[in-house]
């Protein structure tokens, strides 16, 4: 059916009504009073959001640019740093570091399995001469479904006592607790397509007084994404180039809702719904692929033994105009994943649950009665 797409991917994640609505406002001049206005009650906003009293700084660009702002905004060329690597997006933060000529160690994990703390913990305790200048890792894993334990990890690199905190936050900001403050985190990066229920096309970096230190010696290229003007210009509800000015008008609508729905039971919904998405999968026999206790609450993988991850999907798509997210390089055709990442209800996860299941049984692969999954996954959120 024309225009019955539901997304149930880890970004683009579903947009409000409200928001879009917004969004579709005549642009107003982005040095005008009335725009100033506007990033002075979203930046209080996203000041809520990051739990932080420090700078949330706003580019016009992806996740992507946010966290190479926070690496070349407060490192310099040769500096070690500590890598964690266990998906997707952790390769990237590697390819990105060695790009600008930082000295990287890795610390693996398999893919589906969370990071190690104690590996970190070990490496910043033997660095006794305090070489390591920042540990960059990812939050919540998108390509696996794994989030990772940044809250530990990063209390080792506060105990290291020079060493940053760069962390990926892109799918776990606005789904679980991320305290910048409270767990020392020096930057924070995130993106408007995720928790944040809006259309891509904002990053944001939240940057701690440590990080504006390391600023200050940090002598790799930047001209767009230097934060220094961000930070300038943000003093004075300001922008240092064009930003998306109607992307604004759907920040502002977006953080009000969330606002509204509160801090609290925003985490407890993404909490269900992890519960309730993996519940209905374990109850028709498909193996998550993500280590178990170790699920992120925005997207859950799922590694079916003996079932072509493409194949369902496709057919998911095709009967019930469905979108779930795939296996990225060697997980393809392996692994599926549901999104259930922002504006996301019990009727959307019950509904992709139910489909997954009526799937797999058109296609004569079900491996348990039909109807198993939706009730584990419907018995989860009744929880």
């Amino acid at each position: 059916m024309q225009d019955k797409l539901t997304l149930m991917i880890p970004g683009p994640t579903p947009v409000p009504e409200t928001v879009l609505k917004a969004m579709g406002r005549h642009p107003i001049g982005h040095r005008s009073g009335e725009f100033q206005a506007v990033v002075q009650r979203t930046t209080e906003q996203l000041r809520w959001l990051h739990q932080t009293s420090n700078d949330v700084l706003v580019i016009t660009g992806s996740g992507t640019a946010a966290m190479e702002a926070g690496i070349i905004n407060t490192l310099s060329r040769g500096d070690k740093v500590v890598c964690g690597d266990n998906g997707k997006f952790g390769e990237r933060w590697v390819k990105v570091a060695k790009a600008y000529g930082l000295d990287v160690e890795v610390i693996k994990a398999e893919w589906g399995q969370p990071l190690d703390p104690n590996a970190f913990r070990n490496a910043l305790e033997a660095d006794t001469e305090k070489a390591i200048r920042a540990v960059i890792l990812t939050h919540s894993e998108t390509s696996t479904g794994v989030i990772n334990d940044l809250e530990t990890i990063s209390a080792h690199v506060r105990a290291h006592g020079t060493a940053l905190t760069i962390a990926d936050c892109v799918t776990s900001l606005g789904a679980t607790n991320v305290p910048m403050d409270s767990w020392g985190l020096d930057v924070v990066a995130s993106g408007s397509q995720k928790g944040y229920m809006m259309p891509p096309g904002l990053s944001f970096v939240a940057m701690s007084e440590r990080a504006w230190k390391a600023y200050e010696r940090s002598d790799l290229p930047k001209f767009y994404l230097d934060l220094g003007p961000y930070r300038k210009t943000a003093a004075k509800n300001s922008n240092p180039f064009t930003p998306a000015v109607n992307l604004y008008f759907a920040l502002e609508a977006a953080l009000e809702m969330m606002q509204t729905e509160g801090m609290e039971s925003i985490f407890n919904r993404h909490a269900r719904h992890r519960a309730a998405a993996q519940a209905g999968m374990k109850a028709m026999g498909l193996p998550l692929y993500a280590a178990d206790g170790y699920g992120s609450p925005a997207i859950t993988a799922v590694a079916p033994d003996g079932i072509d991850a493409e194949q369902l999907r496709k057919a998911v798509k095709d009967r019930f105009d469905i979108l779930l997210a795939g296996g990225q390089d060697h997980l393809k055709g392996q692994v599926f994943r549901i999104g259930h990442l922002g504006f996301v209800c019990d009727r959307d996860v019950l509904t992709a649950v139910a489909a997954i299941e009526s799937t797999l049984h058109s296609l004569n692969l079900g491996k348990t009665k039909m109807g198993d999954g939706l009730a584990a996954a419907a018995a989860a959120l009744n929880s």
